[in-house]
């Protein structure tokens, strides 16, 4: 039975290497603290533009985003990128 494909070293390697070029969260465009733990909300984590659940591929570097813990979370398995909501001024 094989292991978790997300704890494998090819997998491990992809986020090292995404982690390290320092790119902002593709989400939010803000910068993403690389020193944080891994369980705080502003934390590293490796998106997919193309969601996994749609087909995308786990170890393609193409597919590979850097993003902040919650704005990935809030992402989801959509194929789109939340917008901020326009306040309405009256």
């Amino acid at each position: 039975m094989a292991g978790n494909p997300r704890n494998g070293r090819p997998y491990r390697r992809l986020v090292a290497t995404l982690k390290a070029e320092g790119m902002p969260c593709w989400i939010c465009g803000h910068d993403i603290d690389p020193t944080l733990d891994a369980r705080h909300a502003w934390s590293f984590t490796l998106d997919h533009a193309i969601p996994l659940s749609r087909g995308g591929s786990l170890l393609d570097p193409a597919n590979a985003r850097s993003a902040h813990r919650r704005c990935n979370s809030s992402k989801g398995a959509r194929l789109t990128v939340p917008q901020p909501r326009a306040s309405r001024r009256w």
